[in-house]
């Protein structure tokens, strides 16, 4: 397995280019899946499990592993399909951080690395209804890949607090936040749900879209009709993950046209990591918030608020 992970080390160069590195594994057949090597911290055989009483049915126990215990969740399971039937020992989990937590996902097996570009990693085809598990599917070797919508999974075993505490939004904030909206880019649904049910509760109006492709041709469509993006809009939350167009290659084309150069940028990501923050610079954001805290969240648009009004 250490070959299959030896690209790792090269994978931030990647970045900031609108490219990726998928990690291709199965489940139970023949089915190509993949993730995001950026949130793959180590692939390993699957070690010996410690059952947890009354855990959710997805988690088959938690591992030891390099002094951290971490949760392994069996991502067939999780995604609708039966679990994996195998000796655990035979199967491989591969560990991941998501919106800075930790776990582990038991897989059948795990192929190999590929280098991709954004643009052809594509939504989920129109028909495959609200229930399905997929963020976005590509072709590899001219095979069907599909991308799993970890997100959704994540906050079906673990919901995490979508509610924002007291204090965090005052009155005066709310009553000039009706007149504002903000441009909001997902393309997990989990995802866009959260953070618009974060915003309306600040009082905006929240305008979503689903891709970096997506959001700038809305707003090259709005300067094209002699609006300016920062009057539109107070401020734009987007995801770095996306088919099409990520989040780093958004911002730079954003920077690059002078007619929506001013539109504040907050990179929204549960990606995690220094790194990130250092490409939030070069790529010419103006912050960068790992998923999801609604308190943090929340309080970058009352900050933005009060910065401008």
């Amino acid at each position: 397995m250490a070959g299959v992970m030896d690209s790792v080390n090269q994978r931030t160069q990647l970045v900031g280019q609108n490219r990726l590195e998928l990690l291709l594994f199965r489940l139970n057949g023949d089915q190509l899946y993949g993730i995001n090597v950026f949130k793959v911290r180590e692939v390993l055989q699957c070690p010996e499990l410690t059952l947890l009483p009354k855990s959710h049915p997805v988690v088959r126990g938690v591992a030891n592993i390099r002094g951290a215990t971490i949760p392994i969740l069996d991502l067939s399971m999780a995604t609708g399909l039966p679990g994996l039937q195998e000796d655990t020992r035979r199967s491989f989990v591969i560990i991941t951080e998501y919106n800075t937590k930790t776990q582990g996902f038991l897989v059948h097996s795990v192929e190999r690395i590929v280098n991709m570009n954004w643009e052809e990693i594509h939504p989920p085809p129109k028909g495959t209804g609200r229930d399905h598990y997929l963020t976005a599917v590509t072709r590899v070797d001219n095979r069907m890949v599909e991308i799993i919508d970890v997100e959704k999974v994540l906050a079906e075993v673990a919901p995490s607090s979508e509610s924002v505490s007291d204090g965090v939004i005052d009155a005066e904030v709310q009553d000039k936040a009706v007149l504002l909206r903000v441009l909001t880019v997902d393309d997990s649904s989990v995802a866009r749900k959260q953070v618009s049910r974060c915003l309306q509760t600040v009082g905006v109006e929240v305008v979503a879209l689903n891709d970096g492709r997506q959001a700038l041709d809305y707003l090259r469509k709005l300067v094209d009709e002699g609006k300016r993006p920062e009057e539109e809009f107070l401020m734009m939350i987007s995801d770095i993950e996306m088919p099409e167009m990520d989040g780093y290659t958004l911002t730079a084309e954003i920077r690059s046209d002078p007619r929506m150069q001013k539109l504040h940028i907050c990179l929204h990501t549960s990606l995690s990591g220094v790194f990130n923050q250092a490409m939030v610079k070069k790529v010419g954001a103006d912050d960068f918030l790992a998923k999801f805290k609604p308190d943090d969240l929340a309080q970058r648009v009352v900050d933005r608020i009060k910065a401008t009004h």
